[in-house]
């Protein structure tokens, strides 16, 4: 398992840069075409290269990384059992949305996020619902696993909670990257929640929860628990996804839209924290559960964090 946890650290490491790179592009040089212009004919080519294609990367790279640690700590089935429906089940809602404007609301897609399927929905924002909805559904269920709850009612409140942590992180997204001056899509509507349709905030907490029900049933109702060490990329991958969004809104729009950052806060960020300081410290593993035992995932940054 070390090599899949060095590939997995590796990835996490170039998702964050990736986030980090685009961050400067989008802040500090877009805005300044007079650094621009100062570039040499290689340094423009690299930059441009960068703007179009950072996207595409740091989606890619969040999925492989979490990938990664899915397979290395629940196993081929587990993480299978989430992909697959998260990834179809969403491109589906983006399909449907783009074409219909149900459920999120009338939209679509701009440049930048990599090859359209069927022309409408970029291939990597199906791959972003799986690694950003896999880490809040893990999340949550290491919180809930310490409550004394009976099984089903743990279910049930994981993947509500689950839902809601993904779409916490939606309220930050959604403005960063459709209404700043250098947007990847556009609504077509003029909603009334800071630019957005309070539709689309349902579409996305309805989405979550119908790919978190069916990746909770194909595992016969067996729940993905971690221990709090193990938990350390997950939530890493929420903050760092978060602070990319909030950043981009905060810094170039205007102070309205402090209010959705605090609320993705607060229903984002706040929880997402608890459920991992709260999680189990140790779980113990069965035949059931093939890797679990084996994990030793340790982010003692996090860890000093919180104590």
């Amino acid at each position: 398992m070390k090599h899949l946890r060095i590939a997995e650290r590796a990835c996490l490491g170039l998702h964050i840069f990736s986030m980090a790179f685009g961050l400067a592009g989008l802040l500090l040089v877009l805005p300044n075409p007079e650094f621009i212009a100062q570039l040499s004919p290689l340094g423009l080519k690299a930059f441009s290269w960068g703007m179009s294609q950072g996207g595409v990367s740091y989606i890619i790279l969040g999925a492989i990384a979490v990938g990664l640690f899915g397979y290395r700590t629940l196993g081929l089935k587990p993480l299978l059992a989430f992909f697959i429906p998260s990834f179809l089940l969403s491109l589906s809602s983006e399909l449907l949305g783009t074409s219909t404007g149900f459920p999120f609301g009338a939209y679509h897609y701009l440049s930048g996020l990599g090859y359209k399927i069927a022309g409408l929905v970029p291939f990597t924002i199906p791959l972003s619902w799986f690694y950003m909805g896999f880490v809040c559904f893990l999340l949550a269920t290491a919180l809930l696993e310490v409550t004394p709850l009976a099984r089903w009612q743990r279910q049930i409140a994981a993947i509500s909670l689950g839902a809601i942590l993904l779409t916490a992180w939606d309220l930050v997204l959604d403005p960063a990257m459709s209404q700043t001056p250098y947007p990847f899509w556009a609504f077509e509507e003029v909603g009334s929640f800071f630019g957005m349709p309070y539709r689309n905030i349902a579409g996305w907490i309805g989405t979550g929860v119908v790919y978190m029900t069916v990746a909770t049933a194909l595992q016969n109702g067996k729940q993905f628990v971690l221990s709090r060490r193990e938990l350390g990329l997950p939530v890493a991958v929420y903050l760092v996804n978060f602070i990319f969004g909030a950043s981009i809104t905060l810094v170039l729009l205007d102070a309205q839209f402090t209010v959705p950052t605090l609320l993705s806060s607060l229903f984002g960020v706040v929880p997402a924290l608890l459920c991992w300081r709260l999680a189990p410290e140790e779980v113990v593993s069965d035949e059931d559960a093939p890797g679990l035992s084996e994990t030793e995932m340790d982010y003692p940054a996090l860890e000093t964090a919180a104590k």
